[in-house]
Parts: structure tokens; sequence; C-alpha cells
């Protein structure tokens, strides 16, 4: 019996597309707190509970408004972070963790406090002193030294 070349290139196409690839744990974790901002919004919302959308501008203030807006609407389809919206005027919209945020924070934590570790450790190394702003940045907004 002979097969005709439509019918293998059928086949072949058939093999490929079976079986979707499940990721990486870890893949699919960086997906959703990747990048230069996502664990920084949702370290600043644990902190402060609740953040209104210029509150988080001024929060982070190397981010762009468009930035910032993408980087919440894919927090919030992550399920991380909960918007609020009250119809008054001016338009009111306040963000705050959502549940599966909130397990984030233990590992964000973690971040944290090796960050300011290897800080110490560079600035000792270089007898250098810490950036003023990156220290009172950090100090306002995690209260901590």
């Amino acid at each position: 019996m002979i097969i005709s070349i439509l019918e293998l290139i059928k086949m072949k196409n058939k093999s490929k597309v079976s079986e979707p690839i499940q990721p990486c744990a870890v893949d699919y974790a960086f997906k959703r707190i990747g990048g230069k901002y996502k664990a920084r919004i949702l370290w600043y919302l644990n902190l402060k509970t609740v953040l209104r959308y210029g509150e988080l501008s001024r929060t982070l203030p190397d981010i762009t408004t468009k930035m910032l807006t993408q980087t919440l609407r894919e927090l919030e389809d992550d399920k991380l972070i909960i918007r609020k919206m009250y119809h008054e005027v001016p338009p009111k919209v306040e963000y705050s963790l959502s549940d599966t945020g909130q397990e984030l924070i233990p590992f964000i934590a973690h971040l944290h406090n090796w960050g300011k570790k290897q800080i110490a450790n560079e600035l000792l190394a270089h007898q250098t002193s810490q950036d003023e702003r990156t220290a009172r940045v950090c100090q306002n907004e995690c209260g901590l030294d």
C-alpha cells in the first residue's frame, strides 16, 4: 500500500501536536513574577497593604506609566493582585495582594534579606558607602536600614 506525501505530512504534524509540553515549575513561577518590577510591586503591596496607582508610581520612580499599567494588568491576570475600582469622580483604583500573591511574600522577603547582605558585602569589599537614595528608599519603603 502506497501512502501519499500529503498523508505523511498530516501524520507528522499530528504527532508534533499530540501532547502539550508542561513547563518546569521554576519557569512557570518566573513567568508570573519575573522581570524588573513584578516582585517589587508585590513586596511594596505587602508592606503597605493597599496602594493606589499614584502611590505605586512614586514608590517605583524608575518605571514608566505604560510599564506600570502593563505590569499591574499582568499581575492581576495571574491572580497575584486584586484591583478594586471605585466608581466616583475622580476615579479611584486600589491594588492589594491576593491570597496567591501573599504566598510569595516569604520568598521575596528572603530575596530582600539576601540582597541586603550582598550590598553590605560589596560595600565592605570596595570600602564605599551605600548610595544615599537606595538606602533612603529601602528605609522608607521597607522600614529597614
